[in-house]
């Protein structure tokens, strides 16, 4: 058996003391080690947390700008289009006016227009109108020739036109200012044979019996002047046909 002396034990003792003080220092510094430790953590974290929610709050940010940016272009991309479709509208409407009043325009001139004719109303169709007055530029002008085609032609095509009359009329004195005397008296029997009731019906039969009176028919002259009188009477042809036979 082992024997501890006085000596032993105390220095045992003492040595157990100086281990057991080393211990309680050793827990203290090592407490402090963590407090200080934890604190610095802690700064440390609300550092990073500070940190993170600055990014946080910067790329939240940026974000609103990139959509913000983003809107806009898509706005004016939008108002790009409106202004396109606005534009592409104008057109369309203003084509769509100019082709109603054309159209317009075209039905007015297939309508019968109302005219005056020797005092009286009638109403007449723009191509019969066109016609008449195309054959009445060409007399105008003085080219008897090709008037004389003209308004043949328009009696042929439009032989119920109110104009008709006129222009069988115009037809003989056409053809005698051409000096074709025969001629213009068949073209002035038309106009009373076919239009008896015309106003120039009357006038054409002065003309047929100057005509007549030209070819040396005096006898054929003097008939048609005494059946002008008796068919129409009250004209100023009629007058003029009794100073005629008055003066012979």
């Amino acid at each position: 058996m082992i024997k501890f002396t006085k000596t032993a034990v105390a220095l045992a003792i003492a040595t157990l003391s100086l281990h057991a003080s080393a211990g309680v220092f050793d827990d203290d510094e090592a407490r402090r080690a963590i407090l200080d430790l934890r604190a610095k953590v802690e700064a440390l974290t609300k550092e990073l947390n500070s940190r993170l929610d600055t990014k946080a709050e910067k790329t939240s940010t940026l974000d609103l700008i990139a959509q913000h940016d983003q809107t806009m272009q898509e706005i004016a991309r939008l108002r790009g289009q409106v202004e396109v479709l606005q534009n592409e509208i104008e057109v369309t409407g203003k084509r769509q006016k100019d082709l109603y009043a054309d159209l317009d325009k075209r039905l007015r001139a297939l309508e019968p227009r109302q005219v005056e004719i020797d005092g009286q109303t009638a109403s007449v169709e723009q191509s019969e109108q066109n016609a008449y007055d195309a054959a009445m530029q060409l007399f105008k002008e003085q080219n008897y020739e090709g008037a004389a085609t003209a308004l043949q032609n328009f009696v042929r095509r439009y032989p119920g036109s109110p104009y008709a009359a006129n222009a069988q009329y115009m037809l003989g004195n056409a053809h005698y200012l051409q000096r074709d005397c025969k001629a213009a008296i068949v073209a002035q029997q038309a106009v009373v044979k076919n239009y008896p009731d015309s106003p120039k019906a009357a006038d054409a039969m002065l003309n047929i019996a100057s005509c007549q009176a030209e070819l040396k028919a005096v006898n054929n002259a003097k008939k048609t002047l005494n059946d002008l009188i008796k068919n129409y009477p009250n004209t100023a042809a009629a007058r003029t046909a009794k100073e005629r036979l008055g003066g012979k």
